[in-house]
């Protein structure tokens, strides 16, 4: 099923400059704001050059890390849901998003046990399931009400495990087709992809594991040779953009966009 990875929308947020300010699990020194401009710049047109529809919501300084979007909702075609998540600073960015989805899609639903958190950088949509994984910002509560959620959708969700330290599950791994994962060793090892064909991606390049799938192109953080070489030789068109001011803030391709095409 090619809706895990085919998509006519996907929608962006600039960042402000109290981006710097952002959470982060280590300090590795502040983003350089005007380069994380050009960044994102440059990856609105890798997702505009397959054709899709980008659009570019305005920053919202009250949140440091609303330019990564996509832990406020899960697109689906049939809907979308919003997201409560696990980061308390973070739980007014889904309020700011649902209206936008509510203009897109027929029908949104919404997390909305006072226990339930998740977020969307935890989950992971592949042809045949939605993997969820358990982790600091996403607990079992969220997985479920998610579960509940999607299931009248048709959408079967297999909850994993997060492994200990990574912030989200996404940040060891991610979707290259509808049954091709990229994935550190670490996470592949768990056994949580097991059916699916792995692409491991090179020893000391763990941090270039979450791409995205959108249309044709395989969208990159660039500075992973080795690791982009293999994802080449498999045959998949690679697009390689710069992320080291998001990276420093635990950001990564996914995380800067929401992708989907709604049910008309």
């Amino acid at each position: 099923m090619s809706h895990s990875y085919q998509f006519s929308h996907a929608i962006t947020r600039k960042p402000s400059p109290e981006v710097v300010a952002g959470l982060r699990a280590v300090d590795l020194g502040a983003p350089d704001f005007a380069l994380m401009l050009q960044h994102h710049s440059d990856y609105i047109a890798a997702l505009r050059a397959t054709g899709a529809q980008v659009i570019e919501l305005d920053a919202l300084p009250a949140y440091p890390d609303s330019v990564f979007v996509e832990d406020t909702a899960l697109c689906l075609p049939e809907g979308a849901v919003i997201m409560r998540p696990g980061a308390p600073s973070r739980l007014g960015e889904a309020a700011e998003m649902a209206p936008h989805l509510a203009q897109l899609y027929r029908q949104t639903v919404q997390i909305s046990g006072a226990d339930s958190f998740i977020e969307g950088g935890d989950i992971l949509v592949t042809g045949h399931e939605v993997l969820v994984g358990r982790s600091a910002r996403t607990n079992a509560a969220g997985i479920a009400e998610l579960a509940a959620l999607i299931s009248p959708w048709g959408h079967r969700l297999r909850e994993v495990i997060t492994p200990e330290g990574v912030l989200h599950f996404k940040t060891d791994c991610s979707l290259l087709d509808a049954d091709t994962v990229l994935a550190t060793r670490r996470l592949a090892a768990s056994g949580c992809f097991e059916g699916y064909r792995v692409i491991e991606v090179a020893e000391g390049e763990e941090a270039c594991a979450n791409t995205i799938r959108f249309n044709d192109a395989v969208i990159a953080p660039a500075g992973f040779a080795r690791t982009m070489a293999r994802l080449t030789e498999a045959g998949f068109k690679v697009v390689q953009i710069g992320n080291s001011e998001c990276a420093k803030l635990d950001g990564g391709m996914s995380c800067l966009s929401l992708r989907f095409t709604p049910q008309p």
